[in-house]
């Protein structure tokens, strides 16, 4: 969830008289004050969560004719969902020049992300690779085909000289890896540059940018925005914003003399961390022109070595020092931030009614984060197993404690309703209720939906909140949900319904948290 001091680059540039549109994937926040609604996008086509399918999503989404969030409202889409988040943001595009209002239209696709899916068309174009390469590329020429049409929609427009378009991604592959890397060594999740350098591609006819140029230069995702608000001469800023990134417009813009533009070598970081408290140097490049400091231990020469075979940390020992020391100062300066939680808003006068998922349960062991997990009735251990995920029933080793809650912040004292739920709202399904596999659709893994929804066997449900028991009722097999009235005081609390099975406690995958009054 981001943090809610943060800016983004959707609320900048409405600040500056922009149409904001997202569409696609968000994974940023589900609830206020997280979501791009709330963010300063002005027009939002998402799916919930990080990917289609997921267990914020709507229920039983796929890749193909699912439901989407339009502005907060459910609606109904058909065909595939690289195609639909296009569509959509075609349509904003098309609204906005028909009304000559300048606007960022800011397309994230879930893909090629797993599961792998998409057309039969487009697994058909590969079908001499294995099943996992031949969806993966499928996504791929899928998505080159939309931005293709994309692109063609500016010119039909009359908007593609004055139209900044920039294509990039989010980290190395995922799956390609062994077909082609770039000669670079590692893939999504590591830190060497296999892990984390991507393709920016920027194109403005109008701004001098049409001609093919090759950029050498370090950059970083955190140059983008301070860039782009350059480039759009955007003169509203928030006071006190400091930017960790710097404007890439010398180095797009070529010198009228033609000479090399001097750009001073800087130090840059990225690192995956992907736990609940951050570790020092875990997974972590510190990163220059000319070097990569990996893990705070391993250096490599990337203008000589970019494939990242030969550690000469041994013979540039001052190099290393003064990129630990680099990163030990970056470190400094965000450890005071680890320890604020970014809480779910609970009676907002505006969002009286918050619905919660298991992926935001905060817990050691990963939550259930795909609806694969909720069907399969994924639990954790015992405390003192250290909260390692396993599955409902089986296992052994005591009865199971529910060890995650959901971090919340009361800004209204008073009177709330908390419904506790196996099954989604939209599933409208029994707690106690078994349900068949959804149907799987077309690629190279199975859907999330494609699982059995084993019973959960619930005999009586608690809520927990703070740690303590404060109410508790039995379970019957035509619950729905099981509701609770309790009174919150303003401020934070972790909350944590559950339910008792013959296995322990498991906690409710999704809750819905009412005010009810003051």
């Amino acid at each position: 969830m981001l943090r809610a001091n943060e800016v983004t680059l959707g609320q900048l540039l409405k600040d500056n008289g922009y149409e904001t549109g997202m569409f696609g994937k968000w994974h940023l926040g589900d609830n206020y004050p997280y979501r791009p609604e709330d963010r300063g996008f002005t027009e939002v086509y998402r799916h919930g969560g990080g990917g289609v399918g997921q267990t914020p999503d709507l229920w039983d989404n796929s890749y193909f004719d699912g439901h989407y969030f339009h502005n907060g409202e459910i609606v109904p889409a058909k065909g595939f969902c690289t195609d639909v988040f296009f569509e959509k943001g075609r349509e904003f595009i098309k609204r906005c020049a028909a009304e000559k209002k300048p606007f960022l239209a800011y397309i994230c696709t879930n893909a090629p992300h797993g599961p792998l899916h998409c057309p039969e068309k487009y697994l058909d174009l590969y079908k001499d690779q294995p099943d996992a390469l031949a969806a993966f590329f499928g996504m791929i020429t899928n998505i080159d085909d939309n931005v293709g049409e994309t692109r063609a929609l500016l010119k039909e427009l009359g908007v593609y000289e004055n139209t900044i378009f920039i294509f990039t991604t989010d980290n190395g592959t995922a799956t390609g890896e062994k077909v082609f890397n770039a000669g670079m060594r590692g893939k999504k999740g590591s830190a060497y540059d296999g892990g984390h350098r991507v393709p920016f591609i920027l194109h403005w006819p109008g701004g001098g940018m049409a001609e093919k140029r090759v950029i050498e230069t370090l950059s970083h995702a955190v140059d983008v925005v301070p860039t782009l608000l350059d480039l759009a001469e955007a003169t509203e800023k928030p006071e006190g914003v400091r930017f960790d990134g710097k404007s890439l417009k010398p180095l797009l813009v070529p010198a009228e003399d033609g000479k090399e533009v001097a750009w001073p070598d800087r130090f840059l970081v990225t690192d995956s961390q992907r736990v609940r408290d951050p570790i020092k140097w875990k997974v972590s490049s510190v990163m220059s022109e000319h070097f990569r400091l990996i893990n705070g231990v391993e250096l490599y020469q990337i203008d000589e070595d970019p494939g990242q075979q030969n550690d000469v940390a041994g013979d540039h020992p001052e190099q290393v020092e003064k990129m630990r020391a680099f990163y030990e100062a970056w470190w400094a300066e965000l450890e005071p931030t680890f320890a604020q939680t970014t809480e779910i808003v609970l009676g907002h006068a505006d969002h009286p009614v918050v619905s919660l998922t298991a992926h935001d349960w905060i817990q050691l062991a990963g939550p259930p984060w795909n609806q694969r997990h909720i069907r399969d009735g994924l639990i954790s251990k015992p405390r003192r197993k250290r909260g390692v995920p396993r599955r409902h029933p089986e296992g052994g080793g005591g009865p199971v404690v529910h060890s995650g809650h959901w971090a919340v912040k009361v800004e209204t004292e008073g009177r709330y309703t908390v419904s506790c739920r196996r099954w989604p709202l939209e599933a409208d399904q029994p707690i106690n209720a078994a349900l068949p596999p959804g149907e799987n659709v077309p690629g190279a893994t199975k859907a999330f939906r494609a699982t059995e929804g084993r019973a959960l066997g619930a005999t009586r449900a608690t809520l927990r909140l703070d740690g303590k028991d404060v109410a508790s009722k039995p379970v019957t097999d035509a619950d729905k949900e099981i509701l609770f009235e309790v009174n919150l005081t303003k401020g934070s609390h972790q909350l944590a319904p559950l339910f008792h099975t013959s296995s322990g406690e498991v906690g409710a995958y999704y809750a819905i948290v009412t005010h009810v009054r003051s």
